[in-house]
């Protein structure tokens, strides 16, 4: 059997998170994305256009860290100058961070910090991707 046409993308996280408000607070207040939906206050639907981010209120006896599976989560940025300046802005808004930005071999930049939830979130700036999104 032959594989389907190319897919879109991962285009869409699920995240269980204990603080619904703080969560929000972090990705609509500091990152930017806008509510899509809320069903009800233990759900919530954000989007950055082609992007879908679902929140879900975890119960307290969901919350087992020791089996959690998910490294990052991440975010492009269109230059590595944007990288610093996001690093700047979260870092002033009090988020905890993980690293300080940084330039890979492959010439990406980027660091990394944490949501209310401590998931590790990666603020990128990769040129293959952005090659992409320009159509080259």
């Amino acid at each position: 059997m032959n594989r389907p046409d190319r897919h879109l993308g991962l285009r869409h996280v699920a995240l269980n998170v204990s603080d619904m408000v703080a969560s929000e607070h972090f990705y609509v207040e500091l990152l930017g994305l806008e509510v899509e939906w809320r069903p009800d206050p233990d759900n919530l639907y954000l989007t950055s256009g082609p992007d879908n981010l679902a929140l879900h209120k975890a119960a307290d006896d969901e919350r087992d860290e020791a089996v959690q599976r998910l490294d990052h989560i991440g975010f492009f940025l269109p230059t590595e100058e944007s990288v610093d300046a996001w690093f700047e802005f979260l870092n002033s808004a009090g988020v905890q961070m993980r690293n300080a930005p940084r330039t890979h071999r492959d010439g990406a930049r980027s660091f990394y910090c944490y949501d209310p939830d401590g998931t590790v979130v990666q603020m990128i700036y990769h040129p293959p991707i952005i090659a992409y999104e320009a159509g080259e």
